[in-house]
Parts: C-alpha cells; structure tokens; sequence
C-alpha cells in the first residue's frame, strides 16, 4: 500500500506530500490528530511548496540583475528619493492599472535599484515580470528584424505584467529599431504596466530614438499614465565607496 502510494504523490506531482508523508504519518500517530487536521498539514505545506516553486520561477523568467529589494534599499543616504511614494507604488496599484513609472537620474542615484525592487515585490504578489538593460532590448529587436521574428517578440513582451527597461540613454539606434520600439509601448499602453530607468529628460529622447513625430507619440502614451520620479541626490555608489 505504501508502494502505491508513494507512486500516487509522484504520478499527481505531489512532492512536499511525498517528501513529508512518512514524518506526518508518525507525527499524526504520536498526537492522535484527526484526519482533518493530518489532511490539512499536508495539503498546507504542498501548497506552500508550490507557491514557492511558482516563486522561484517567476524570478528566474524575469532576469533579475540582482536580488535587490525595497527594503534594503538605502533611502536614508538618498535625500532625493521620497520613501512614502515607492512604499506607494509597492502596492502595486499602478500595476494593476497598468501605469508607467519612469525614474530619470543621473548614474548611481538608485534607478536600477528602486525599479528592480518594485519588480521583485511584483512578483512576489503573483506577477509575471521582466528586466531588460534598453541595449540588450534593442539589440533583441534588431536582430528579430533579420530573422523576421519581430511580431514573436512582441507578442513574448507586451503581455508581460510588468516590463522594467534599464539604462535608456545615449544609444545608437537605427530607424527599425525605433519602430519596433514604438509598437511594443503602443501594445502595452493602457494593458500592462512598464518601468523605465534613463538619464536623459524627455526632450532629449529625440537624440537616440530619431523620428521626431514617432517619438513625439511614443512619449505621449508612455506619459498618459505615467508617474515620473526625478531623482536629484547623490551617487549611493561614491557614498558607499
């Protein structure tokens, strides 16, 4: 009967019941636990498992660059920051309402840092999210138009929950790229919620991405529903040595 059992958990991919069975079953005996509670403490930790699985997953689809967090982050060494206002957004209302955040800063101020820490806690809440340093997404898309795989990598982003692009600034773009830039946040505008990090003030944004009139209307959705945080403080990296 053990043997069938055993077999059962590993065909219904039951594995923290699997793994915890022979422990509860003697934990159930000692105590004299009802059935309900033995049931019950199985089914609590499979559940849990499988929630951290789910977790695990989401985190490792999604690229992190490092585990950073809200928590961790050092909010008392950047006066330019405002703490009520990223507890704020770590709610994740902005997400659900699919609003963009775009952090404009100079190098080091804790764009990368902030922007990741709100994807993290995203999918901790059961998102699906991705991180993309801006050179790496458009080298992606350059290299879709050669093999005509543009519309699959669209389809791939624009239905992630939350899509944070890094480091958008003195790029050397070409015109395609630029289109196919504009199609991915016309896809996403108003259906799933993205973070921007850059250097650069709006204005400037003419200087790599060209096509004054293209960029004029990527901006205008992208800043449609969007919260721009400037961040006007030190470098965390020369305080930190």
């Amino acid at each position: 009967m053990r043997d069938e059992l055993d077999q059962l958990l590993k065909n219904l991919h039951l594995a923290k019941i699997r793994q915890l069975l022979e422990e509860e079953l003697q934990h159930a005996e000692k105590k004299q636990v009802t059935y309900s509670e033995f049931l019950l403490r199985l089914l609590r930790a499979e559940w849990h498992h499988k929630q951290e699985s789910a977790l695990n997953w989401r985190i490792k689809r999604a690229a992190l660059p490092e585990q950073w967090t809200l928590e961790s982050f050092p909010f008392k060494r950047q006066p330019g920051v405002s703490r009520r206002q990223i507890i704020g957004f770590a709610s994740l209302d902005f997400v659900a309402r699919a609003e963009n955040i775009v952090f404009v800063g100079a190098t080091g101020v804790g764009k990368t840092g902030l922007a990741t820490g709100l994807l993290l806690k995203a999918l901790q809440n059961g998102y699906r999210g991705l991180f993309l340093k801006a050179q790496d997404l458009f080298d992606e898309m350059y290299a879709s138009l050669a093999d005509r795989s543009s519309r699959k990598l669209l389809n791939r982003l624009a239905r992630v929950d939350l899509l944070v692009i890094d480091e958008m600034g003195y790029l050397n773009l070409r015109p395609e790229q630029t289109n196919v830039f504009f199609r991915l946040m016309e896809e996403r505008y108003r259906h799933k919620a993205t973070i921007i990090s850059t250097n650069l003030e709006y204005e400037e944004w003419h200087n790599f991405l060209g096509n004054k009139g293209l960029c004029d209307a990527l901006l205008s959705r992208l800043r449609h529903q969007c919260h721009t945080i400037h961040i006007n403080g030190p470098s965390l990296r020369e305080a930190t040595g």
